[in-house]
């Protein structure tokens, strides 16, 4: 009995060790062999946006280097949760990828049921680029500068109104961090979107915007916007002139748009790596600079190892902002 106990076992034992030894087998050609067809990356925003913009500037290039096209595709709704959630389901295949971005580790806390896990559910390739906000102000205001803007709301019966592209957007809540920091009274004010906000602010129905750096820039530059202070840790060169909010007295604020591309959980790393490295390489090119400087953007080459912790990060942060400001999806 036990002969034959110890007979099956050996054999099951032998089994297992060939189902995986084939299994990785299959998995290093298939590595090795990709890509051998199209790539497509899913965007969870409409065409024109910044999401989009960045995702078509680097696939040009990463589909030069892979040799096979890279197609963009736009699958917008819920805040890109649409799109998300397509991705976090497909094939780990390396075929199907994902336009991440700072709104994918908000929605995190912003949304009670989300279909996907924005740490769990994806492999990091790599950042695309980092944008800052600019708090910019309606130039009739008499406001020229953060500490301007302080007093202003301290001594306003009802505070200073921001406007944003909508609830738990990052132009939202640089407005709730900068407002915890702060310790004054804001009112948020929301839109479907920058551009019905900006028209507003133009107008002096809103006193103030955290709007994204290209979207503001060109009212910045015409004088019927003022700009007071950029939201990332450095200046930018878009607007040199303009300092930052940590200049101004408020240590460590740091608050960015960003991009970057992700895969399905499980894509095999050698598959990943190429990726990055095709993604790296996009971000060195003359032209993709300069279009990024255009944007106002920040190229962010790295590894993937170093996104997954920035996002694990970013998920934290903004779930302490929610929480406090009480943001909710709309």
């Amino acid at each position: 009995m036990s002969f034959h106990f110890e007979k099956r076992r050996g054999l099951l034992a032998l089994l297992s060790t060939l189902v995986f030894a084939t299994a990785f087998t299959a998995n290093a050609q298939t590595s090795s062999n990709w890509p051998d067809k199209s790539i497509k990356i899913i965007v969870g925003y409409s065409a024109g946006g910044a999401t989009d913009v960045l995702t078509r500037l680097v696939a040009v290039k990463m589909s030069n280097t892979l040799g096979q096209p890279i197609v963009v595709e736009n699958r917008p709704g819920a805040n890109s949760n649409v799109g998300a959630e397509l991705v976090a389901r497909a094939p780990a295949d390396g075929y199907t990828l994902y336009a991440f971005s700072i709104a994918n580790t908000i929605n995190m806390s912003l949304y009670p049921k989300l279909g996907y896990d924005a740490i769990k559910d994806f492999e990091p390739i790599g950042m695309i680029a980092k944008i800052p906000n600019i708090l910019v102000v309606n130039p009739s205001l008499p406001i020229k500068s953060v500490a301007d803007y302080v007093r202003y709301a301290k001594e306003s019966k009802d505070g200073v109104t921001f406007a944003s592209s909508g609830s738990g957007s990052s132009i939202h809540l640089s407005g709730e961090m900068f407002k915890m920091q702060a310790k004054i009274q804001m009112l948020h004010i929301p839109y479907k979107g920058s551009a019905p906000a900006v028209t507003d602010l133009l107008g002096g129905q809103v006193d103030s915007m955290f709007d994204n750096t290209p979207s503001a820039l060109p009212h910045v530059q015409s004088g019927k916007l003022r700009a007071i202070a950029v939201t990332s840790a450095q200046r930018s060169p878009s607007v040199p002139d303009v300092p930052t909010l940590a200049e101004s007295g408020y240590p460590n604020f740091d608050v960015q748009s960003w991009f970057a591309l992700v895969a399905p959980a499980g894509t095999p790393k050698p598959i990943i790596d190429k990726l990055n490295s095709a993604l790296n390489k996009a971000l060195t090119a003359p032209d993709v600079r300069q279009r990024l400087q255009e944007l106002a953007a920040t190229p962010e080459p790295g590894t993937p190892e170093k996104m997954r912790d920035f996002s694990i990060a970013e998920v934290k942060r903004w779930r302490e902002v929610v929480k406090a400001s009480g943001a909710k999806a709309e």
